[in-house]
């Protein structure tokens, strides 16, 4: 028999349900509220991991260079994040890098990087990114001043440059590199195409579909267990290019490392570094420090011809003299010599290696956050890069080098002039009676 709506049975029923409802939704609260204390006890847990690991990599560090005054980061917040800003460990660090001795299989630097390429710890990996540059310059630059032959091993540099290889081609799982070409005969926001002949002739509506344009920025990367002297090139290329996607992480002096030693791996200290600076009412400062002694501007060397006479002349022939180094280079004066032989020798540079050269220049060069120090650096450096690719008849290397002194001599050129507006006093107009 049917219970009436208001018995009390009904009542007893809906009690009993809602009871029932209520214990339910206790337990999926309690269990909701421990899943998240679980994930936040999950995510303390593997945030002390990584302080953990980076306090006992930083600690390993210090025993290395015999530091007490290193192993106070460790004790830092982000003791990763301060071993990357740590000036003093950096200069230790370049230091022992830099001897003649290092690079070998058991050298404990290369050791110690290697170990920390491999740490889960982002800040970790970009304190071993940091010194790239320094690990290829020098990789490159005795592997060519010493020979093939004659080359000490280097076995410890290799594997740093190695570890970088090998997860590059992981993460690019054997595909190539390709960037998108943009159809110039679509309008876009910079520029609005005419229509062809062929186009003129059709109405709009028949005309042809544009054609994507693919290029292959990089080919797919073969594994390589062995630096092989034909792969040199290609492994350090893809280390540089490892850098440059956490190059805006990258401090300073890492920067200027890597501009020096692409001024020294070009070896191109001619005059021809400072064409495209003709008409320049100031010239980068890197060219002024270097290149004072004379201009590279051939009008200017004329009039100077025509009104010192012969006297003039020979004064600015003697300027011009160049001194031949043993490997080949050139350089204007002992001085100048010396800071480019400590820094690296001059190297073989295809456009294999050129392509992530340019594009690290080219944030060093164009970035507005970077230090002056770093932008004078990379203005010098993009100038060699240009006059080496003059020289060895590179016409990609040509044209992406010379953009880039274009771009930089235009951007000193509006800062000139910005500069220079901010400085006139305002003067307030008078009112008109």
């Amino acid at each position: 028999m049917p219970t009436a709506a208001g018995s009390p049975s009904s009542s007893s029923t809906d009690a009993s349900l809602f009871i029932a409802a209520s214990d339910t939704d206790d337990n999926l609260i309690a269990g909701g509220s421990g899943g998240a204390s679980g994930a936040g006890a999950g995510r303390a847990q593997s945030w002390w991991e990584c302080i953990s690991k980076a306090r006992s990599r930083i600690l390993d560090l210090a025993s290395l260079l015999s530091s007490p005054d290193l192993a106070s980061i460790a004790d830092s917040d982000r003791p990763a994040r301060s071993l990357l800003e740590s000036q003093a460990a950096a200069a230790a660090i370049a230091s022992a890098l830099s001897s003649p001795s290092s690079g070998s299989g058991d050298d404990p630097f290369c050791n110690w990087l290697y170990d920390t390429l491999q740490s889960s710890d982002p800040d970790l990996r970009l304190v071993a990114l940091s010194f790239v540059p320094l690990i290829s310059g020098l990789y490159l630059s005795r592997v060519v001043a010493t020979g093939a032959a004659n080359s000490p091993s280097l076995s410890g540099f290799e594997a740093v440059l190695l570890a970088l290889y090998a997860a590059e081609v992981k993460a690019r799982s054997g595909r190539p590199v390709l960037v998108s070409v943009p159809d110039l005969s679509l309008p876009s926001l910079y520029h609005s195409p005419g229509p062809t002949a062929r186009r003129r002739q059709l109405p709009p509506a028949a005309w042809p579909p544009p054609k994507p344009s693919v290029g292959v920025l990089s080919p797919p990367l073969e594994p390589q267990i062995a630096a092989k002297s034909t792969k040199r090139t290609s492994i350090v290329a893809v280390a540089l290019d490892s850098y440059y996607k956490s190059i805006s992480s990258m401090p300073s002096r890492s920067k200027i490392d890597l501009c020096e030693f692409v001024s020294a791996w070009a070896g191109q200290d001619c005059s021809c570094r400072f064409e495209l600076d003709d008409g320049d009412p100031n010239p980068s400062s890197a060219q002024s420090c270097l290149s004072t002694s004379f201009s590279s501007s051939p009008r200017a060397r004329i009039s100077a011809e025509v009104n010192e006479g012969i006297e003039g002349t020979s004064d600015a022939m003697r300027s011009l003299a160049l001194c031949q180094a043993p490997n080949g280079n050139h350089c204007n004066s002992e001085e100048e010599w010396s800071r480019f032989t400590r820094k690296g020798s001059r190297v073989p540079l295809p456009w294999e290696l050129l392509q992530p050269i340019l594009r690290n220049l080219g944030h060093c060069l164009l970035t507005p956050s970077n230090p002056q120090q770093v932008r004078h650096s990379a203005s010098m450096a993009v100038r060699c890069v240009y006059a080496r690719a003059s020289h060895d008849l590179l016409p990609q290397a040509i044209l992406c080098s010379r953009c880039l002194i274009q771009l930089d001599n235009s951007t000193r050129k509006s800062t000139k002039t910005v500069s220079g507006n901010a400085s006139k006093p305002n003067t307030p107009s008078q009112l008109k009676s």
